[in-house]
């Protein structure tokens, strides 16, 4: 009797419906994404618990913070997009291909840091500041994480290995556990409990490398034991250009796109700084908090990038439209969460941080200026991450540059001119309100160049990335 070949199970991302889809890949991001939120606020929380100088130390900081993980994040989107892609197409061998440059790639990157950390970061921090306690604190901060920065560049390209094949319930449990670790030293740290000594901001900053170093370790272990569409093996590796290229043509504009939101940061701190550093310190904890709604926005768009890119490859377009269409409507409902938030409760989120009378006056005010922005943002968020997905990363750059550098730092430094701090804070919904136009055509011209069009029967390019 001859025994029948079993069909080989079908992708999720291929025949899941996509709302579907989209929250089951999705929302194991999203609740780690919030857990990775959740310990850059207990942070500061603690770090407020030293000093206002010392919370004003972490928030200077975080422009170079942010730029590492920019790094890591944007090459992960770009080997993400392209090892979808190639499962997609059920070519195995470009899929294992992506996965080992990407890794290459955050090597490289890391060893970047390493050096920036050492040899810059009092030039970093005198740029910002004349205050020597502010200084010293952010000083000592910077150069930890920047040497440990191999750490958060091994954990991103794991998870987004994990990701790309689907597998977004794994990626959630080295996060979680990263931030578990981090969240359980640094109190212990920070004010020397259980015989540890009191390291204070440098303690801080150590516990944060530690969470990271343990989530790199475990994302390895479960990406080898648990991933076999994402084979890792350095054997007879040598880097190729074209490969490389292929993930920097998508993950560059992604890079970009974020460090453009460390050099807006860094100038307006220095633009808040004229004013009082209470502001300083104020923005350094809207960050924080508005990491909140944000995260899970971008675990969102984590999850369509790759159901995106893979169903391009597939070529249906009835799919691709169905993901844009659920991501724009949960990322809004995100975000609208997040305006009320700010609306109803500043006060007492700037309580968690210690907040003195001036910075509630300041701070109140500011949360519920910036958060009008939050609907829009997401809007245009998702139809940037769509444009990386179909390889037209340099559009989410472009987008990126007009919002930031063409609206928010202009409209900052010209409000700033009215000498009335309020003012600066509305440059946030002047830039994302003015962005959602430009955001609308470039998703539009992306999706009739690469065929996705409901318009479009034919494509015009094929559905390699774009040099």
């Amino acid at each position: 009797m001859s025994k029948s070949v079993a069909a080989p199970m079908e992708n999720k991302m291929g025949v899941m419906p996509v709302g579907k889809l989209l929250l089951n890949m999705g929302v194991p991001i999203m609740l780690s994404m919030l857990v990775q939120a959740l310990y850059n606020v207990v942070d500061s929380i603690f770090v407020s618990r030293i000093s206002e100088a010392a919370l004003t130390a972490v928030s200077m900081a975080f422009p170079m913070q942010n730029l590492i993980i920019s790094f890591a994040t944007g090459i992960g989107v770009g080997m993400n997009a392209l090892l979808s892609r190639a499962l997609g197409q059920r070519d195995q061998k470009t899929a294992n291909k992506m996965a080992v440059h990407g890794l290459f790639l955050v090597a490289c990157c890391a060893v970047c840091f390493l050096i920036a950390g050492v040899f810059f970061s009092r030039a970093y921090m005198n740029a910002q500041t004349t205050d020597p306690e502010i200084f010293r604190h952010g000083v000592s901060y910077l150069t930890i994480c920047c040497i440990g920065s191999f750490a958060i560049f091994g954990e991103i390209i794991f998870e987004r290995m994990l990701q790309a094949t689907g597998r977004t319930l794994l990626s959630m449990v080295s996060q979680m556990t990263g931030a578990v670790i981090n969240l359980i030293f640094d109190p212990i740290m920070i004010f020397g409990l259980l015989g540890c000594p009191r390291m204070g901001v440098t303690g801080a900053a150590l516990a944060t490398v530690l969470g990271q170093i343990v989530a790199c370790i475990l994302a390895f272990v479960l990406n080898q034991r648990k991933n076999p569409e994402a084979r890792l093996s350095l054997r007879g590796f040598r880097p190729e250009g074209r490969t490389t290229w292929r993930i920097l043509a998508i993950g560059v504009p992604s890079i970009v796109m974020a460090s453009v939101t460390s050099v807006t940061t860094f100038l307006l701190n220095i633009i808040l700084g004229q004013f009082t550093y209470t502001a300083v310190a104020v923005y350094g904890v809207y960050f924080k908090l508005q990491s909140f709604v944000i995260m899970p926005l971008f675990g969102l768009t984590n999850a369509l990038i790759p159901i995106v890119a893979f169903n391009y490859g597939r070529r249906d377009k009835r799919r691709v439209h169905g993901a844009i269409r659920y991501a724009l409507l949960y990322g809004g409902i995100l975000m609208f969460i997040g305006l009320l938030m700010f609306q109803l409760f500043p006060a007492q989120l700037l309580l968690w941080f210690d907040a003195s009378e001036s910075m509630l006056g300041i701070g109140c005010r500011a949360l519920r200026i910036i958060s009008t922005s939050y609907v829009f943002a997401s809007c245009c968020i998702v139809m940037s991450a769509t444009c990386q997905a179909l390889g037209y990363g340099v559009y989410s750059l472009l987008l990126s540059l007009i919002r930031q550098i063409g609206f928010l730092i202009p409209s900052a430094w010209l409000l700033a001119r009215t000498g009335v701090l309020d003012n600066v804070w509305l440059c946030y919904p002047i830039a994302e309100i003015s962005a959602i136009i430009v955001s609308v055509i470039a998703l539009h011209h992306a999706l009739r160049k690469t065929g996705m069009s409901k318009n479009s029967p034919e494509p015009e390019e094929t559905p390699a990335a774009p040099a």
